[in-house]
């Protein structure tokens, strides 16, 4: 799959979009703005703000034949039962303006408390997932710097707690929810019985949560009455919510949109919009299984003195692309949206799977086969929604397919249709009900066979969420 070309498109029309368009600011906000920047003219010093999720799942799927299960068959982020109630999220923030210093400042803090892929690898009790500031100074150059979403794919980009379903689509869950490597090779975990012997999440540190630490120069434009451009690029670390980094790797994230404006502002502004965004890096990665002299795989090299080799970090710099474009409509009460992405490298098999490899190739730089760090990815959804005239009710539908190891002998294909109803019991308090019809296949293998004999069985899910926002 050749992305480059694509990449050196999205980046000129991102850099052109930013710095040479002469428009005015817009009034309303896309996700650029209301996550970056505060309204022109605020003086509001600190405006304290946050929401709670509260959820339930169950899950009905099928263990191996030996009775094991794998996580997409559990519920997250402990991967130790099939039905559970969690706190998801719980965020506390404050943003504002450095009044009285400098109008043209903003600050964004944001921490989480809830139990989720954030905070649970880690054993945190709290994560901080924003700390950023944005100057204003620059017509039609906005420069954020610190620790924000970086700008790409609308489910990762968009607010989480007005997102219209419980779970991300397959694709933006496994491609673009990144999980880094652990420091050292950290072996796979095989399936497990409920509860599990061995704890499913192989990894030290919690998910990117689509974000990173670095600068991005962003800005809007209005061309017309009823017309809004987009931009921005951004120069990160590509190592997640760390504020440090783990190598001299930088990410380049490059994002572009167009977008009609019907009317209204802020997360719900009615709109037709087109977007593009790419992101490019690279992963530094011990994938490798150690050995020792006396013939045995690391850590089982026997007793001190038995031939333990002296060096257990090898280090593999592995590419790490991403990119995708859509259209999002949201109208009268009707929306619709639609998003295809692809990937290239580091594409993540599972949280038991920190090799990244699932088959004879993994963990060996150079072997394709089942090497997550060498393989393709690619995926879509398309969703929709209408909010019942007149009364509190939503009803949503979406379907969205993935295709893990794209092209390779280990290919998974996993499918999910989402059935959803959410009641607005007031603009910031709402309940969600979700039942997925969910279905994973290796197109490469019969039944039971290979892979299959994992993801044969995977089932419905039925889930349950409350989501209270609220400001000070």
């Amino acid at each position: 799959m050749q992305i480059q070309t694509i990449r050196k498109y999205m980046i000129a029309a991102s850099t052109t979009l930013g710095f040479m368009l002469v428009s005015g600011s817009a009034f309303s906000a896309n996700w650029l703005t209301l996550q970056g920047t505060e309204a022109e003219g605020a003086e509001q010093l600190a405006k304290v703000w946050g929401f709670v999720q509260v959820q339930y799942q169950d899950d009905a799927s099928d263990p191996n034949a030996a009775g094991g299960y794998i996580p997409p068959k559990l519920i997250a982020p402990n991967w130790e039962s099939q039905s559970a109630f969690n706190v998801n999220r719980a965020r506390i923030g404050v943003r504002g303006v450095a009044m009285p210093l400098d109008q043209k400042i903003n600050y964004f803090l944001l921490v989480e408390f809830g139990n989720n892929g954030i905070t649970e690898p880690e054993n945190s009790v709290a994560k901080a997932t924003d700390a950023s500031v944005t100057f204003n100074h620059l017509r039609g150059a906005r420069v954020r710097a610190g620790l924000f979403k970086y700008p790409g794919a609308e489910e990762g980009l968009q607010a989480i707690h007005v997102f219209d379903y419980i779970n991300f689509t397959w694709v933006t869950g496994q491609m673009l929810l990144e999980r880094h490597p652990n420091a050292n090779y950290t072996p796979n975990v095989p399936a497990q019985p409920i509860p599990p012997e061995t704890p499913f999440n192989g990894y030290d540190r919690g998910v990117g949560a689509f974000r990173d630490v670095g600068v991005q120069v962003f800005d809007w434009f209005t061309v017309g009455n009823d017309w809004e451009l987009s931009y921005a690029v951004m120069v990160g670390n590509g190592n997640g919510l760390n504020f440090s980094d783990n190598d001299d790797n930088k990410d380049l994230y490059a994002y572009a949109s167009v977008e009609k404006i019907f009317g209204g502002k802020g997360p719900r502004r009615q709109g037709l919009k087109f977007f593009a965004w790419s992101q490019t890096g690279k992963r530094t990665a011990d994938l490798s299984a150690d050995t020792c002299s006396n013939g045995n795989a690391f850590p089982a090299c026997g007793p001190a003195g038995s031939g333990r080799i002296s060096t257990i970090y090898d280090p593999v710099e592995y590419d790490r692309d991403r990119m995708g474009f859509g259209v999002k409509y949201l109208r009268k009460g009707w929306r619709a949206t639609a998003e295809y992405m692809v990937g290239e490298g580091m594409i993540w098999q599972a949280p038991h799977n920190p090799t990244f490899g699932i088959g004879p190739g993994q963990g060996i730089p150079g072997a394709a086969a089942g090497n997550g760090a060498l393989a393709e990815g690619k995926g879509y959804y398309v969703e929709g929604g209408w909010r019942i005239p007149k009364t509190k009710w939503e009803l949503d539908l979406r379907y969205d397919e993935y295709n893990r190891l794209d092209g390779n002998q280990f290919q998974i294909d996993f499918k999910r249709t989402t059935v959803g109803v959410q009641y607005f019991f007031n603009p910031r308090v709402r309940l969600a009900f979700n039942y997925e019809f969910r279905e994973g296949n290796a197109p490469e293998f019969g039944s039971s066979a290979g892979p299959n004999g994992q993801v044969d069985g995977i089932g419905d899910r039925i889930g349950l969420q409350v989501t209270a926002i609220w400001s000070q």
